[in-house]
Parts: structure tokens; C-alpha cells; sequence
């Protein structure tokens, strides 16, 4: 669609004889959380992969504001616009809340002599790197190591550091896993304002989240998408709800 900010165009991906990804076709518009659902492996992460440039498509392309961006790497895409949070957390551990952000600043600026800088004496850093931590309520731990930080906290972090590439667009792979249901409806309600700054591909499972927040869902299973829709066209679609949703979110 001519409104598609991110277009993967019939992406596919095998591991030997397993088809992972089969001809994927689906787009993030401006403004709009679209999620990814499934069951477990049906090639989501897979899919987010692809996008963020960790692995390669075997055929399909991938459009970026218009712009194909299938052959670019991680970094490159993270330049572009694209920011990405994990599934499994990639902090640094034993570095500060702070250094961690500082650093994925530092990644954003495309200036690879700054690495040699003694980056926590960079002022604009710093103040980029506070102002993502506040936004996301971690303010007050920025001293703290990663590894102090509760699960919750930890997975905010990783959305404070994606903040600071400015993305035109976010990649989000599970980002309530392992969350109470409070730090569920925390993040809830993050995502829900963050979108009218860069829409959201969103990988999800818990269903409360993403029939909160999405204006669209696509269903993976085996690899291929076999439903998109809004959320209430994915509850009563009925090969949806024998294939994944069952009877947990039906009318």
C-alpha cells in the first residue's frame, strides 16, 4: 500500500527441508501497531529477524520507506530508522542502566570514532540517554547494574535503549514476556502513546496486550500468515480460531 512505511513482499526462508518463512506478505503503516501472533513455532521470531537484517531471506524483499533494504545488515537498518527490542535480553549485564543506553546512543550517531571517547563524559549523550530512561520510569535506577534490575525492568531498559536510534520504526519481539500484570499494563500503556511517534510490528503473546493495543493483526502459523485484520475480524475469523486463539479470546 502506497501509506506502507515497512513492506515485506513474499518473504520466505528455509532451514534445510524446514520452510520457516513461506511467502510473507504484510505491511506497518504510519501511526499503527500491527501484531504478529501464533502459536509457538510458527517462524515469528524468524520473521522479525528477517526484518531486522540478522538473517537473510531466501527470496522475498523487504521495502523501507520505499526503499529496498533486503540486502542491508543490522546496523545499517538500525541507521535507516528501524530500532529493535529481543525476545532474550542483549544488555550488558554488568555495565550501569545508564552505559547501556549511552552506548546504543552512541550506535544512533553513526560516528564510530566517538567509541574511543570517554563516552560517559559526553554531555549530549548523557542528556539523550536520560531522557530515554525517564520516559520509560527508570530514571532513578540509571546508576544501577543491568544485572540488579528486576525482568520488568530489564525489558524496559531495552526500550529506552531502541529510543535513543530515534527509529522511524520499532521491531518489538515479545516485549511483555516474563512481566506480572502490572509491568504488563505498564508497558501497555507505554506502547499505546508510543505510537504516534513510530509505529510498532509488534510480537506478542499475551493476547490481553495485543487485542488492546493493535489496529492490526496478523496470524502466523507454519511459517505463513493466514489471517490480517483488525482485532475484531481476527476474533470471529473461525480458521483464526481453530488454528491459534481457540476459545481464550473468542466473543
Amino acid at each position: 500500500m502506497s501509506d506502507a512505511l515497512l513492506d515485506l513482499q513474499g518473504l520466505s526462508k528455509s532451514f534445510g527441508a524446514l520452510r520457516v518463512t513461506d511467502t510473507v506478505s504484510l505491511t506497518l503503516r504510519s501511526g499503527e501497531i500491527h501484531a504478529l501472533i501464533g502459536p509457538n513455532g510458527a517462524g515469528k521470531s524468524t520473521l522479525i529477524q528477517q526484518v531486522a537484517g540478522a538473517l537473510a531471506p531466501d527470496a522475498g524483499r523487504i521495502l523501507f520507506e520505499g526503499r529496498d533494504v533486503t540486502g542491508l545488515g543490522t546496523a545499517q537498518r538500525a541507521q535507516a530508522g528501524l530500532g529493535r527490542t529481543f525476545q532474550i535480553s542483549a544488555l550488558a549485564m554488568e555495565n550501569s542502566v545508564l552505559q547501556n543506553v549511552m552506548l546504543g546512543a552512541v550506535g544512533a550517531s553513526r560516528s564510530v570514532w566517538r567509541f574511543v571517547r570517554p563516552v560517559m563524559r559526553d554531555a549530549g549523550l548523557r542528556v539523550e540517554a536520560e531522557a530515554a530512561l525517564h520516559r520509560v520510569g527508570l530514571g532513578d535506577v540509571a546508576a544501577m547494574r543491568v544485572a540488579e534490575l528486576s525482568h520488568g525492568q530489564r525489558r524496559l531498559l531495552e526500550v529506552a535503549v531502541a529510543l535513543t536510534l530515534k527509529p522511524k520504526a520499532f521491531l518489538m519481539d515479545e516485549p511483555m514476556a516474563g512481566l506480572g500484570s502490572e509491568g504488563s499494563a505498564r508497558m501497555t500503556a507505554f506502547l499505546d502513546g508510543l505510537r504516534a511517534e513510530a509505529p510498532i510490528l509488534l510480537v506478542e503473546h499475551d493476547m490481553d496486550a495485543v487485542f488492546a493495543l493493535a489496529d492490526r493483526i496478523s496470524v502466523l502459523v507454519s511459517g505463513r500468515v493466514i489471517a490480517t485484520g483488525t482485532p475484531a475480524q481476527i476474533r470471529r475469523n473461525a480458521e483464526v480460531q481453530t488454528a491459534y486463539l481457540g476459545e481464550e479470546v473468542a466473543p
